[in-house]
């Protein structure tokens, strides 16, 4: 299933003609989800972007895109999304890196990629050599770790908040209302593999009866004319709500 984005047209030879520009700077080209990618050396990142921005007129950075595989050496992955406004045509270009190796920065192809390239480095922890401002962007200042790396644990064992008292954010043990959350998944539809409160009352099915009760008669049901006769009867109640002159006494 391709993404959402509209469909472009496959240039011809398109593949052909980057890794001609790109030459020794291309590592592997693959096409996928309907778009070109063409893997570049991280040293050489900033001069490939250059190129197709020049050579092949793809001139808006749209996005700065970071993925972990925490299996590979080089862990990271960056995807730069491009978009040529003239060709109406996107493709991608991405490098790897690990956590202590930084990328170059490509801000002074695009001022945007600042905004971008800080995202990549509060989120994975990638760092950007040459970003005159590279800081966290979208985590409090003081956050510790980075929410999208695979390894980040999803319950902590501290929160942060924003002390009244201290004027500063503060982290704190986290504080649990329950000592133990034992949740059961199990559908109730199929039934639990234990007894649920109350439930014990129905083991062994409805109590036994020697003789069913019947109500083959009507006057076994309680109906009949005398039961209509006593049910049109006023209660007493009724009959003290009424007034006088329907009790029979004078106005």
């Amino acid at each position: 299933m391709g993404h959402s984005a509209p469909r472009y047209a496959v240039l011809e030879g398109l593949g052909e003609h980057v890794a001609a520009t790109l030459g020794d700077r291309l590592i592997a080209t693959r096409f996928t989800q309907g778009e070109y990618c063409f893997t570049v050396r991280r040293e050489a990142i900033a001069e490939a972007l250059d190129l197709l921005r020049e050579r092949h007129e793809y001139q808006q950075l749209v996005e700065i895109a970071g993925v972990d595989y925490p299996n590979r050496p080089e862990r990271f992955e960056m995807v730069y999304c491009l978009l040529s406004l003239t060709k109406n045509h996107r493709i991608r270009v991405a490098c790897t890196t690990d956590e202590d190796t930084p990328v170059p920065t490509v801000t002074t192809i695009w001022p945007v990629a600042g905004w971008l390239e800080r995202e990549v480095y509060d989120m994975f922890g990638v760092i950007f050599a040459g970003n005159p401002d590279l800081r966290r962007i979208l985590t409090d200042y003081g956050f510790r770790g980075h929410p999208f790396r695979k390894d980040f644990p999803l319950t902590g064992y501290s929160e942060m908040r924003y002390s009244e008292e201290q004027g500063r954010v503060i982290y704190e043990p986290v504080k649990l209302a329950q000592d133990f959350r034992n949740f059961d998944f199990t559908s109730p539809w199929e039934g639990a593999d234990y007894v649920l409160p109350g439930d014990e009352k129905s083991l062994g099915g409805p109590p036994h009866v020697e003789t069913p009760k019947t109500t083959d008669k009507p006057s076994e049901t309680g109906a009949g004319k005398g039961a209509n006769k006593a049910a049109a009867k006023p209660s007493l109640e009724a009959a003290a709500d009424q007034p006088a002159d329907k009790k029979g006494g004078k106005a």
